[in-house]
């Protein structure tokens, strides 16, 4: 069985784990772990362990306010605004989260990393080391930053919140500053992915601009907060403007990503996977048509080969050609440009 198909069912087990699905999860380990796929079994041990429920003996052992590793589906009260009451995060079903990313392979690695990590967070703890729980992702517009925070909240199974600024800015003195301790104090309370979209909304520099007053306040806030933050899940910031965030909101995070524009490989790939439902010709040569696209972001090739989908599907022709993606392409250019 796939390792990808093996999580997805260990996910499932967490969310209704029953005594006779662990012990099923309990044998596709070990069987695993004879076939010397020691990286999947720690990942697949991780997740075990999240399903597993604790012992009596060890629940009456375990030191006060130290938490349990039991996932709840979502937060039992979503922190508001303190003047409009407004929700201060947007949850994301977990049928919407997007998640399958082609990432170059070094890339690719640092995410698996910092996934291993929460996967193994127990292991970790009885050496005295903490899993990477602070992630900052940067990069161009349209290169899958928001989407990486995405992919990060389906591996390891954590309901996924996005920061609504709308909400948490105000215009009144201190209170954006309260509503941002009020959603660091709910991601505290119960395991979950917390996404600032575009942080460097609140995070300029302090030297950016002529702001010097309330937002220079909520500056220094936020690198409190992240220099605290302790909570059991992950919280993920993204960013196109790397260049105007304050430096030492940098050396607050444990992993600090970049996403860079997808390569000819990547690209070839990417194409690949958008026109999977669709009959390719074989006159069309995805590599040879990947080198015209070096440069684009990952949406802009998705939008080039969903564009060439529709072109066929609209000429009523049977199958994908070279003239749909050239003229898709051409399309784009126009766009661009304008």
């Amino acid at each position: 069985m796939k390792s990808d198909t093996l999580k997805r069912l260990f996910r499932s087990i967490q969310q209704r784990p029953s005594p006779d699905l662990l012990s099923v999860a309990r044998g596709i380990v070990e069987e695993e772990r004879s076939k010397g796929h020691s990286l999947l079994v720690l990942e697949l041990e991780g997740m075990l362990r999240v399903a597993e429920p604790m012992p009596a003996s060890t629940a009456r052992a375990k030191p006060a306010g130290q938490r349990t590793s039991t996932f709840p589906s979502q937060l039992t009260e979503l922190p508001l605004s303190r003047r409009q009451q407004q929700p201060l995060l947007k949850e994301v079903p977990r049928s919407e989260l997007r998640h399958h990313m082609i990432l170059p392979p070094d890339v690719e690695g640092r995410f698996a990393r910092v996934e291993r990590e929460f996967a193994s967070r127990d292991r970790l703890a009885e050496y005295g080391l903490r899993p990477r729980s602070k992630i900052l992702l940067y990069g161009p517009p349209g290169c899958g930053k928001s989407m990486g925070a995405e992919r990060l909240a389906w591996n390891i199974g954590l309901p996924f919140f996005k920061v609504q600024f709308d909400t948490l800015l105000s215009s009144f003195l201190g209170e954006s500053a309260n509503n941002l301790r009020a959603l660091f104090d709910a991601s505290q309370s119960q395991p979950c992915v917390l996404l600032l979209d575009e942080c460097d909304f609140i995070a300029k520099s302090r030297t950016y601009g002529q702001d010097v007053g309330e937002m220079f306040r909520l500056v220094n806030i936020l690198l409190s907060l992240l220099e605290d933050y302790q909570a059991p899940g992950l919280l993920v910031a993204t960013t196109n403007l790397e260049h105007a965030l304050d430096k030492a909101l940098f050396r607050r995070f444990d992993e600090v990503l970049s996403i860079p524009r997808p390569g000819q490989a990547e690209i070839g790939q990417l194409l690949k996977n958008t026109l999977g439902a669709m009959l390719v010709s074989r006159s069309v040569k995805l590599p040879d048509f990947a080198k015209q696209l070096v440069g684009l972001s990952a949406a802009q090739v998705v939008k080039v080969a969903q564009d060439a989908a529709k072109l066929c599907v609209l000429n009523l022709d049977s199958e994908v050609i070279t003239a749909h993606l050239e003229q898709a392409l051409q399309e784009l250019s126009t766009i661009e440009n304008d």
